[in-house]
C-alpha cells in the first residue's frame, strides 16, 4: 500500500515537473519573440527615418538645380 502512495507521488511530482518545465519553455520563447519584435521595429523606424531624410534632400537639391 505504501509503495502505491509513493508511486503517485512520484507521478504527480512528475506531472509537476513537467507543467514547470513547459511554462519556463513557453516564457522563454515569448520573452524572445517580443526582443525580436522590438529589434524589428527599431529598424522599421530607423528605415522610415532614413527615407524621409532622403526625401528631404532630395527636395532640396531639386530646388537647389531649378
Amino acid at each position: 500500500m505504501d509503495t502505491d502512495r509513493i508511486e503517485g507521488k512520484t507521478k504527480e511530482i512528475e506531472g509537476e515537473a513537467q507543467q514547470k518545465w513547459g511554462e519556463a519553455k513557453d516564457k522563454a520563447r515569448d520573452t524572445w519573440e517580443d526582443v525580436k519584435d522590438r529589434g524589428e521595429d527599431a529598424v522599421d523606424e530607423a528605415e522610415d527615418h532614413w527615407d524621409a531624410r532622403d526625401e528631404k534632400d532630395d527636395r532640396v537639391e531639386t530646388s537647389r538645380s531649378r
